[in-house]
C-alpha cells in the first residue's frame, strides 16, 4: 500500500527520528509537560533542580549557600548582549568558577565544575521536545531541547524534507528569530533559553547543519565525519543506510564528542571591534582530535618521534583556529604534562598574525619572542608556554635576525650552526606547530629545530598541498594526519568557488609571447630604439611595467571591475610583477579615477623617489589593510607585488587582477585571497592579465590532480551552467499558455513545495546570471531574468512568503528586475500591501478576471488572519473556518469565481472590518470582546430568548467585567515578565468567574487563557 503523504510531515521524518537516535546515543527523553512542573514559570530556562543535582555530584563538599551562588552564575547573569552572555557561560561551563568556602582549615577558594569532562557518563543527558520558553512578549517552542546536567545546550529545529532545499533557510530563519538575531525580530523570540545553548541545529531528516549562537547561514555547514566510530557502526547504530542527519547527531551528540566540542572547539573572537562566537567544522575537529590519537599512540608504542604528522587544511578553511584548538586540547590534556607550545611561522607578518588569533580567541598568556637570544629565555624555563616565533629565530645568535642592517651573512657559518646549533630544551612535553610546513624555509632549518627541541613533537600545518616531488616535508614532520582539499572546502561551503578569465590576450607576458609584447609596446619607437632597449631592459618584469602597457590593462581592469565586482559590494586586489610596477599600478588608477586605491609595498633605505613616496609607515600600512578588510569602507581596490599573497584574509575582496608570473604553491597561496565566505558572495575571481591561466595546467602539474581538482574552474564554464538553469527555470510555466498573464503565471506557485523548487532554481539562475552579467553571453536570457522576477516578486506579495524576496539576489540582477517592474507599470502588484488599504483596492483592481481577484483575496485574508489570531482567537478561527467552507464550495464548482469573490467580502471580509464596530455596539472593548470569544469556548450557556441581541450572549457582561478588572494591572510596566502581577490578574479573573458559576477547576484553566491572551496582545 502506498503510504499517505499525509505522514510525509517534520515530525515523522525528521522530529521523530532525530529524538530517538539521541536516546539511542544516551540521552533520556522525558515529556516537556514533566519539565513544566520542574520550573517555576517559562520564563525559567535551566532545570534548577537537576542542575543542583549534578553540582552535588560533581563537587561534594559544596554547602547551600554556594550550590545557590553556583546557579546563579548561570541563572542570573548580567550582560548587555547575547554573546556576552554566552562567553560569560561558556567560560564557567569550560573553566568552572570559584567560590570560597571552609573545608576544615579556614575559608579557601574551591573550584566548583558543571561538567565532568573526564568521565562523560558521570553527566545527565535529556533531550525534550516541545519545550516552551516564554520571551518578553510571545512563546518559543523550539521542536528538540538538548540539556546537559539541567542546563539546555542545544536547539535543533526541524523541517520537513518535502518543501525542498528551502528547509535549511526556514529552520535558520526559525533559529535566528528565537534568539532575536536581528532587530527586526525583537519581542518575537526568548533570547534567554540561549544564554547557555552552544549549539544549534537545523535539520529535515535527509539533510542537517549546525552552527552555534549568531552563526550567519551562510556558516550553518554539514557534519561528515562518523569519528571515532566507522561507517559500518554507524549504520549498525541506526539500523539502516545513515543520513546526513543521522551523521551530524551521531558525530556532534555523542556525549564524549558533545562535551568535548563544548570546552575544546568554541571561541570568542574579536573580528572589526566585536566579539563573534565560533565552533568548529568537522574537519577541524578530525584534524585535532587525528593529532591527539597519533600522540597517544606514539606513546603506547614507546615511539616518541613518531608523534607528529602534517595538517593540509586548504587556504581560507580556518587552519588557524585548527592550531588554536590543537593548541588549546593539548594544553588541557593531563596526559601532556602541562605542555609547552611553540607555534613557528616563517614571516614575521604571519606572526604577528597567528599571534593575534591567540590573543583575539582568548588563550592565555601566548608570548612572542622578539629576537633570538629572546627565544633561548623562554625556552630555558618550558613549563606551560605558548611560544610564538619565526624559523628564522633558530639560529647563531650573530645571524641576520641580529646583525645590524647591511652585514652580510659568512656562509661557512651558516653551514657550521647547522651541525653546533645548541639544545634548548630536551624536554618531551613540547610540541611544535609550524604554519606554512611545506615552504623552504623550514627545509633549511629544520635540522636546527631538531637539534634546538631534540624531544619534541612536531606538526606541520600547511594550507596547499605538499607537490609530488617534495620528500622533505612528510619526512620532517611525518606522514599527513588530515586533508582538506580544495574541492571538498568548496562543497561544504566553508569556502567559494575561484573562478578565472583571461582579458587583453594580445598584453599577456607569457613566455612566447614575449617579443609580440615587446614590439607592441614600444610600437611608438623606432627599430634602433627598439634594439637598444630589448638588448638592455627586455626582461619580462621591465615590459610588464612599461607604462603604455599598465594603462591598457588600467582602463580595462576599472571598466571590469565597475561592471562586474563594485555592483556587488566587493573589492579588488592588484598583483603587479614588481615594485615599480604596483606603483605604476596606483599612479594610473589616480590617473583614470579609479575608485579609491591604495598601494601596499616594502621599502628600503636606498629606494629611488618614486618608489620611497610609496613606501608609507607600517602603522600606515596596517590602517589601509584594516580599512580594505571593512566592507563598508570606500577602499576598494589594494595593489601589492609580493605583500598580501599568502596569510591574508579580507572576505569583502572577490577579484585579484594578476599580473605576475606566479607559480605552483604561490599560485594556489595567492588565489585563495578571494576564496574567503562573504554576505552575498558566491565566487571568487582571477582576472589574468599575465598568462597564468594559459600555463595552468603546468603551473598545477606538480601536485596530484586530485588535490588540486576545483582550485580555479575557467568563466566560461559558467555559459553552460547557466543555460541548464535557465531551462531549470523556465520549465515551471512551461504549460501556461499566455506568458503575459501575470496571474497565470503566479498560480502555477499555488503549492509551497512547489514554490520552493521555484525558488531554489530561480536563484540558481540568478546566481549564474549575476556572475557572467554584463558580457554579451548573458544578454540572451536577460528577458527571462526579467520576467521570471516578475513572477517572483508578485508571488511574494500575493502569497506573503518572505522566502520569494529578490533581496538574496545580486545587485546586478536586483537592479535589472526592479527596473523591469517600474518599466512594466506592474508595481504595484508586486508589492506585499496591507488588506484594508487603499493600495490593496488599487491592486485588486488591476487584475483583470474575478479568479484572479478571488485568489488574491483569499491569500491576503489568509495573512490577515495568520498575523491577528492570537489577538482575538474566537473570531479570527470562526473566519478561518468560514473561509475554508466557501473555498471548499468554489472546488466543488457549486459556486463561481464572481460568488467566491462575493462571499470572501461579505462572510470574511466585512465582519473584519466591523470587528471594532460589533465590540462597540456590544458595549465592549476590543480588548473585552476578545475575551468575550475565550468565554464563549469554554463555557458556552443557554440564553434567555429576550436577551437575543445580535452577538449577545450571557458572557458579554462577564467579558466587560474581566475586562475591568484587569485593566489596571495591564498598566504597569513589564507586567508579562512579574509573576507576581500575573497572579493577581488571574486571581482577579476567577473571582468574577465563580462569581457567574464556574467552578475552582473551570474558572482556573479560563484564567490563565486570558492571561495568555493579554500577552499576545501585548
Amino acid at each position: 500500500m502506498t503510504p499517505s503523504a499525509k505522514s510525509w510531515n517534520e515530525d515523522k521524518l525528521s522530529e521523530t527520528p532525530a529524538v530517538e537516535l539521541l536516546q539511542t546515543l544516551g540521552f533520556t527523553y522525558v515529556a516537556p509537560e514533566t519539565l513544566d512542573t520542574e520550573r517555576a514559570s517559562f520564563k525559567d530556562t535551566v532545570l534548577v533542580d537537576r542542575l543542583a543535582t549534578a553540582l552535588r555530584r560533581l563537587n561534594p563538599w559544596i554547602s547551600d549557600d554556594n550550590l545557590q551562588r553556583a546557579i546563579k552564575t548561570i541563572t542570573k547573569v548580567s550582560a548587555t548582549t547575547l554573546t556576552e552572555a554566552g562567553e560569560h557561560n561558556h567560560t564557567a561551563l569550560t573553566y568552572g568558577i570559584s567560590l570560597e568556602q571552609d573545608l576544615g582549615r579556614g575559608k579557601k577558594s574551591q573550584p566548583v565544575h558543571f561538567i565532568d569532562f573526564d568521565d562523560p557518563s558521570n553527566n545527565e543527558f535529556l533531550v525534550t521536545r516541545q519545550y516552551k520558553v516564554r520571551g518578553t512578549k510571545r512563546h518559543i517552542i523550539p521542536d528538540v531541547t538538548v540539556f546537559l546536567n539541567g542546563i539546555p545546550i542545544a536547539v535543533i529545529e526541524c523541517k520537513s524534507p518535502t518543501i525542498g532545499d528551502s528547509w535549511k533557510s526556514q529552520a535558520i530563519k526559525q533559529l535566528r528569530r528565537y534568539q532575536e538575531a536581528d532587530d527586526k525580530w525583537t519581542g518575537e523570540g526568548a533570547p534567554r533559553l540561549f544564554e547557555t545553548v552552544q549549539l544549534l541545529v537545523a535539520t529535515c531528516g535527509e539533510r542537517a547543519a549546525y552552527g552555534t549562537i549568531g552563526t550567519p547561514s551562510r556558516f550553518f555547514l554539514e557534519w561528515k565525519t562518523d569519528y571515532p566510530r566507522s561507517e559500518d557502526a554507524l549504520r549498525t547504530l541506526v539500523g539502516r543506510a545513515p543520513t546526513a542527519q543521522d551523521r551530524l547527531l551521531a558525530g556532534v551528540f555523542t556525549p564524549a564528542n558533545l562535551i568535548d566540542i563544548i570546552r575544546n572547539f568554541q571561541v570568542f573572537q574579536v573580528e572589526n571591534g566585536r566579539v563573534v562566537r565560533k565552533v568548529c567544522r568537522y574537519k577541524q575537529f578530525l584534524a585535532v582530535n587525528r593529532a591527539i590519537d597519533r600522540i597517544e599512540a606514539a606513546r603506547a608504542a614507546d615511539t616518541p618521534t613518531e608523534r607528529g604528522g602534517v595538517v593540509w587544511h586548504t587556504q581560507g578553511s580556518g587552519k588557524s583556529l585548527t592550531m588554536l584548538w590543537l593548541a588549546l586540547k593539548l594544553r588541557r590534556d593531563p596526559r601532556q604534562g602541562n605542555p609547552t607550545i611553540v607555534v613557528v611561522t616563517d614571516r614575521s607578518a604571519l606572526d604577528r598574525q597567528i599571534s593575534d588569533t591567540f590573543r583575539d580567541c582568548g588563550f592565555a598568556n601566548p608570548e612572542r619572542a622578539q629576537t633570538i637570544s629572546h627565544l633561548r629565555t623562554l625556552l630555558r624555563e618550558t613549563t606551560g608556554k605558548t611560544v610564538m616565533t619565526t624559523v628564522q629565530k633558530f639560529q647563531d645568535p650573530s645571524s641576520s635576525s641580529n646583525r645590524p642592517n647591511g652585514e652580510k651573512a659568512d656562509p661557512k657559518r651558516r653551514q657550521r650552526q647547522r651541525h653546533d646549533h645548541p639544545v634548548f630544551s630536551a624536554d618531551e612535553n613540547i610540541f611544535v606547530l609550524v604554519d606554512e610546513a611545506h615552504r623552504s624555509q623550514y627545509k633549511g632549518l629544520a635540522a636546527n629545530l631538531r637539534t634546538a627541541l631534540p624531544n619534541a613533537a612536531f606538526f606541520g600545518f600547511t594550507g596547499t598541498p605538499i607537490d609530488k616531488k617534495d620528500k622533505s616535508t612528510l619526512r620532517t614532520f611525518g606522514p599527513y594526519i588530515d586533508k582538506y582539499t580544495i574541492e571538498q572546502a568548496v562543497e561544504d561551503g566553508a569556502t567559494v568557488p575561484i573562478f578565472y578569465e583571461g582579458r587583453l590576450p594580445e598584453l599577456r607576458i607569457i613566455g612566447q609571447h614575449l617579443d609580440r609584447v615587446f614590439d607592441r609596446v614600444f610600437a611608438d619607437r623606432s627599430e634602433d630604439e627598439r634594439e637598444a632597449i630589448k638588448k638592455k631592459y627586455a626582461t619580462e618584469a621591465a615590459i610588464a611595467a612599461a607604462p603604455r602597457r599598465v594603462e591598457s590593462i588600467v582602463m580595462d581592469l576599472i571598466k571590469h571591475y565597475q561592471t562586474h565586482i563594485e555592483p556587488n559590494g566587493f573589492k579588488a586586489q592588484v598583483v603587479g610583477v614588481s615594485r615599480e610596477a604596483a606603483v605604476l599600478y596606483k599612479e594610473s588608477l589616480d590617473k583614470f579615477h579609479a575608485p579609491e586605491s591604495a598601494v601596499i609595498i616594502s621599502g628600503s633605505h636606498n629606494d629611488p623617489a618614486h618608489i620611497a613616496k610609496w613606501t608609507l609607515r607600517k602603522e600606515i600600512q596596517i590602517k589601509l589593510i584594516e580599512r580594505f578588510k571593512d566592507p563598508s569602507d570606500p577602499l576598494s581596490i589594494i595593489v601589492v607585488c609580493d605583500r598580501l599573497l599568502t596569510g591574508f584574509d579580507a572576505p569583502a575582496n572577490q577579484v585579484m587582477y594578476l599580473d605576475s608570473p606566479l607559480r605552483e604553491h604561490n599560485l594556489l597561496q595567492a588565489i585563495a585571497r578571494v576564496n574567503r565566505q562573504a554576505e552575498g558572495k558566491t565566487y571568487g575571481l582571477l582576472v589574468d592579465y599575465w598568462g597564468v591561466s594559459e600555463n595552468l595546467r603546468e603551473a598545477l602539474s606538480i601536485f596530484s590532480s586530485t588535490d588540486v581538482k576545483g582550485s580555479m574552474t575557467p568563466k566560461s564554464d559558467e555559459l553552460p551552467r547557466l543555460q541548464t538553469r535557465h531551462n531549470a527555470a523556465m520549465r515551471f510555466f512551461a504549460k501556461v499558455h499566455d506568458k503575459d498573464d501575470l496571474h497565470a503565471c503566479v498560480s502555477v506557485l499555488d503549492p509551497e513545495d512547489l514554490r520552493a523548487e521555484f525558488d531554489l532554481a530561480f536563484r540558481r539562475f540568478a546566481k549564474s546570471m549575476d556572475m557572467l552579467l554584463p558580457d554579451p553571453r548573458a544578454l540572451a536570457y536577460k528577458d527571462d531574468m526579467k520576467w521570471l522576477g516578475k513572477i517572483r516578486q508578485a508571488a511574494k506579495a500575493k502569497f506573503h512568503d518572505d522566502q520569494l524576496d529578490i533581496s538574496d539576489c545580486g545587485a546586478k540582477v536586483r537592479q535589472l528586475i526592479e527596473d523591469a517592474v517600474q518599466v512594466d507599470d506592474i508595481a504595484i502588484l508586486v508589492k506585499a500591501v496591507p488588506l484594508f488599504s487603499a493600495e490593496f483596492d488599487e491592486q485588486l483592481d488591476a487584475l483583470t478576471s474575478d479568479e484572479a481577484k478571488a485568489s488574491q483575496m483569499e491569500h491576503a485574508i489568509r495573512h490577515e488572519i495568520h498575523v491577528k489570531i492570537e489577538e482575538n482567537p474566537a473570531f479570527y478561527t470562526s473566519l478561518r473556518q468560514r473561509l475554508e467552507e466557501i473555498i471548499a464550495l468554489r472546488k466543488q464548482n457549486r459556486i463561481d469565481d464572481a460568488e467566491q469573490l462575493k462571499l470572501f467580502a461579505e462572510e470574511v471580509l466585512a465582519p473584519m472590518e466591523a470587528r471594532e464596530q460589533v465590540a462597540a455596539d456590544l458595549g465592549l472593548s476590543d480588548q473585552a470582546y476578545a475575551i468575550k470569544g475565550v468565554l464563549d469556548g469554554a463555557r458556552p450557556m443557554p440564553m434567555a430568548a429576550e436577551d437575543a441581541g445580535e452577538g449577545y450572549s450571557p458572557n458579554t457582561d462577564l467579558a466587560s467585567l474581566v475586562d475591568e478588572a484587569i485593566e489596571p494591572l495591564l498598566k504597569i510596566k513589564g507586567w508579562h515578565e512579574k509573576d507576581d502581577v500575573k497572579r493577581q490578574m488571574r486571581k482577579k479573573i476567577k473571582r468574577q468567574l465563580r462569581a457567574a458559576g464556574s467552578s475552582n477547576e473551570e474558572a482556573g484553566l479560563i484564567a490563565a487563557s486570558i492571561v495568555r491572551l493579554a500577552e499576545a496582545r501585548r
